[in-house]
């Protein structure tokens, strides 16, 4: 899966060059980890990891370019744009 948010992060990075390589790492997780939450909360069948990442995929191609904006206005993804430890 570590392969999956890397490729996932590159994908973001090559949107939004507004964030670094950790910011980028950052959102792709919490993005998987919210998909993969909503579904199981509303009881639908857990499709595999090649579903999150297509839906997360999607979410960089359509909002990736925006992502930066959004968190620097909203308290609960702030911290998504804290500095970092990752490195690229």
């Amino acid at each position: 899966m570590n392969e999956r948010i890397e490729r996932l992060a590159d994908q973001l990075l090559k949107r939004n060059d507004e964030l670094s390589y950790g910011q980028a790492r950052k959102w792709v997780e919490n993005l998987w980890e919210d998909f993969e939450a909503t579904r199981a909360k509303s009881g639908r069948t857990y499709e595999g990891p090649e579903k999150t990442e297509q839906i997360v995929l999607q979410w960089i191609t359509n909002y990736g370019p925006y992502l930066h904006k959004y968190a620097s206005k909203n308290e609960k993804f702030k911290h998504l744009l804290e500095d970092d430890s990752f490195k690229n």
